[in-house]
């Protein structure tokens, strides 16, 4: 009977093993505290530049989110838009 022993032992260790690493990845889900390609409800910090394209006025093709300038204020697409419906573009903010 010792092999049927030994097997259930190491059953139960693998079992043990399985559960708390399921545990952890559970912990780590709920805490929101992945590495990797995923997406972080979390502020970031940019190290760079943006640079906007300037219009003269605003385009009537363009996608939610697409942010433009025009005469020096910024603008950001709330209604995107094509050749037969114009996009809304919405100032951002309170600029003078």
């Amino acid at each position: 009977m010792p092999p049927q022993n030994t097997q259930q032992e190491e059953l139960n260790a693998t079992l043990t093993k399985l559960r708390n690493d399921l545990d952890d990845l559970s912990g780590a889900f709920y805490k929101n505290n992945f590495s990797g390609n995923q997406t972080f409800n979390k502020d970031c910090i940019f190290q760079t530049r943006l640079r906007v394209p300037v219009y003269s006025s605003a385009p009537s093709v363009a996608e939610i989110g697409d942010i433009i300038a025009v005469s020096g204020k910024l603008y950001i697409c709330t209604t995107a838009g094509t050749v037969s419906s114009p996009a809304v573009f919405t100032l951002v903010g309170t600029q003078s």
